[in-house]
């Protein structure tokens, strides 16, 4: 065993001695999070929304009186608040609905082993290293504070996560127009990966682009559909009304900036910037248009919530994938995860500095380089054996008890 690899080992030991206790200790302050009150979670606002759906309509999901009647009806002894509605999109509601007949006790831990299963799964297709050393990411993940809060709260941010890491993959394996589709998911929440289908414009994965405006122009005229102009109305009030409170912009620029035009100019500035840089590396291995698109994103949504910052984890895992990375690239990585991991104690600020930090790299690295640097996943095929075992891959076309202070959010 050479140098390299007992230091290699010796730092997945370190690693794993540090990341399993927090990881039980996470699983334990969920389950004890649960057993002190099983409703005070954003799944109680799924379900209420579903059943509304099917008992009065679609079009009433959106109606705050009846959410509370239903609230009421389900014994969760939850008053709407501003941070206590249901104001997700009807996807949301529909990926609950199999759930609203069962035992609310039951579908909730159904639901929680689904967002586990999605997060192992998008580890499986994503996460770098091999043998211990890719088991320790998946520890990690669990250990960390965006993961397990969106655990406690039900969130779909896996979900979100699994379709994007599935469409990375699908690229990966070229079958482009599936990848694409497998962006669908961003309907659940698409301030999670909304700049995702423009970079695979702008690098050239045509196909792939397709397949994603297809699959959310078809849920976004579903969802339509189903609401009705009325529910569609005042949908994008609630919108809107949550846009205006300020816990949920707490993550983004907008705090540091203060007036609120500037922010949105900054924010759609940092969308531009994400995708001149997935321009500029369109010739490079696919992992940069996803890191960029979803570090970006992050930059420019309008609100966040930390159990958003999932997303920040598996753009990590897909830089760390890529090839030619300076030695201190993991530095800055395990930094960034780590100032998320503070944020209840710190605030935001090295995060977001964090971000930006990712996109100034980035940039330095667009000016330094030829366009011919990087490998095209046109120019050739790639190997991927937890997707294709009996053959190359094809290229891809030019183409931690936690505080609840909030529930209900989008």
């Amino acid at each position: 065993m050479g140098s390299t690899d007992r230091w290699r080992n010796l730092g997945v030991a370190a690693g794993a001695a540090a990341a399993t206790p927090f990881a039980v200790w996470d699983l334990y302050k969920w389950v004890e999070a649960y057993a002190s009150d099983h409703f005070h979670n954003d799944f109680t606002f799924y379900v209420a929304a579903a059943r509304i759906g099917i008992a009065r309509g679609w079009p009433s999901i959106y109606d705050l009186s009846i959410q509370q009647a239903e609230l009421d009806a389900m014994g969760s002894r939850i008053h709407i608040a501003e941070l206590a509605r249901y104001i997700s999109p009807p996807p949301v509601a529909w990926l609950a609905l199999p759930l609203s007949p069962l035992p609310y006790e039951v579908g909730y831990w159904v639901w929680s082993f689904l967002l586990l299963g999605a997060l192992g799964w998008t580890w499986y297709l994503a996460a770098p290293g091999r043998g211990g050393e890719r088991f320790l990411h998946l520890v990690a993940a669990l250990a960390w504070l965006p993961v397990i809060y969106g655990l406690q709260l039900g969130q779909p941010g896996l979900f979100v996560a699994l379709g994007v890491g599935g469409s990375y993959a699908l690229l990966r394996s070229g079958h482009h127009l599936s990848a694409g589709l497998a962006l669908g998911v961003l309907a659940l929440k698409p301030q999670l990966g909304f700049l995702i289908p423009m970079a695979l414009l702008v690098s050239g994965r045509y196909r792939a682009f397709a397949g994603s405006a297809a699959a959310l122009a078809g849920l976004v005229a579903l969802s339509a559909i189903a609401v009705g102009p009325g529910g569609t109305e005042t949908y994008l009030e609630r919108l809107n009304f949550a846009a205006g409170v300020p816990v949920n912009r707490e993550l983004t620029v907008a705090p540091l900036v203060g007036d609120l035009t500037i922010t949105r100019i900054l924010q759609v500035a940092f969308a531009i910037w994400a995708l001149a840089l997935v321009y500029r590396f369109r010739k490079r291995s696919i992992e940069w248009v996803f890191v960029i698109a979803i570090v970006g994103g992050i930059l420019a949504s309008p609100y966040l919530h930390l159990d958003d910052l999932v997303m920040l984890g598996l753009a990590a895992w897909l830089y760390l994938k890529t090839e030619r990375r300076p030695r201190w690239a993991w530095v800055y990585v395990l930094g960034l995860v780590l100032a998320a991991e503070g944020i209840p104690v710190w605030g935001p600020l090295p995060v977001l500095a964090g971000e930006i930090g990712v996109l100034l790299l980035a940039s330095v690295s667009a000016l330094e380089a030829h366009d011919g640097d990087g490998k095209h996943d046109d120019a050739e095929p790639q190997h991927d054996s937890r997707l294709e075992h009996d053959r190359q891959d094809l290229a891809v076309d030019g183409e931690p008890k936690l505080v609840d202070h909030r529930a209900g959010q989008p």
